[in-house]
């Protein structure tokens, strides 16, 4: 069952806001990477892949609800030049983003009474309570680091270390 055209929009856009994250966080792990702090760097570019997963997701769910998919115009990410923190600031800013656009996503399948799309929309809402938990957490440590180099290659080797398996 076709979704109405305004969700199939939301749903379109949603798509490619995913993909923007996705470039985004790519982005985001060359320049960690150029700072010398591959494991932040192979952190961001799971988190990446994550996004581009996403966006399939929703891709999916359009086409087999029967309605078309149209990717739409997205800007060049910005190339972060601040602190690590900073990097990690614009990544729950992104994820914050994520969230609010799903969120309204999900009100408007409510007002639509599209009971297929809610539970597809309640996964992602629940992941994204999870992600941004989780950037938290590391801009929690990294302000706790400072400008401690040791402390700092310590917390790159711990997100180093994340897979893809570890969602």
């Amino acid at each position: 069952m076709k979704m109405n055209d305004d969700l199939a929009k939301l749903f379109n856009d949603q798509i490619t806001m995913e993909l923007a994250s996705s470039v985004t966080y790519l982005q985001m792990a060359a320049y960690l990477e150029t700072e010398g702090l591959t494991g932040m760097g192979t952190w961001m570019r799971i988190q990446s892949d994550e996004e581009h997963a996403h966006a399939l997701r929703f891709l999916q769910f359009t086409l087999d609800r029967g309605n078309d998919v149209a990717i739409g115009a997205m800007d060049a990410p910005v190339r972060p030049d601040g602190s690590v923190a900073d990097v990690f600031d614009a990544a729950l800013a992104q994820e914050q983003k994520v969230t609010a656009s799903i969120s309204d996503m999900y009100s408007a399948a409510q007002a639509d009474a599209d009971v297929l799309a809610l539970p597809f929309l309640q996964e992602f809402l629940t992941e994204q309570v999870e992600e941004e938990a989780a950037v938290g957490e590391i801009i929690d440590r990294l302000r706790l680091a400072g400008d401690d180099g040791p402390t700092l290659l310590q917390l790159d080797r711990e997100l180093g270390a994340r897979t893809p398996d570890d969602e």
